[in-house]
């Protein structure tokens, strides 16, 4: 799974490459997000422009990374979600869960 990572207000923000995120490359997404988070702790915003579907497996991986920051104090956010992916969220009612926000800035300006 290809991946960005930037430090952007004070937050760490990861931007997932991929169009997708499945059972294929979940478990590196997942990977990714607890690194981050034992190392950074804090506000981790995940950018999702560019994933386009998701799966079970990669709302359970996300869903993870949510769990495992919250423990740590954290959050752990979402950003930049596309219609078909966010619909995902809809359908699971995990748009409960996350905290999701149109663009960064409206992001970062939440953590402060």
């Amino acid at each position: 799974m290809n991946f960005k990572l930037e430090q952007i207000n004070g937050c760490q923000v990861l931007s997932i490459l991929d169009e997708r995120i499945d059972a294929h490359n979940s478990a590196d997404l997942k990977a990714e997000l607890l690194q981050l988070i034992e190392q950074h702790g804090g506000a981790i915003v995940v950018q999702l422009e560019q994933v386009r579907f998701i799966d079970s497996s990669g709302l359970g991986a996300l869903l993870s990374g949510h769990k495992q920051a919250v423990a740590k104090s954290g959050k752990l956010v979402l950003v930049k979600i596309q219609q078909p992916v966010l619909a995902m969220f809809e359908i699971t009612r995990l748009n409960r869960v996350f905290e999701i926000y149109a663009d960064l800035d409206e992001a970062s300006a939440a953590q402060t």
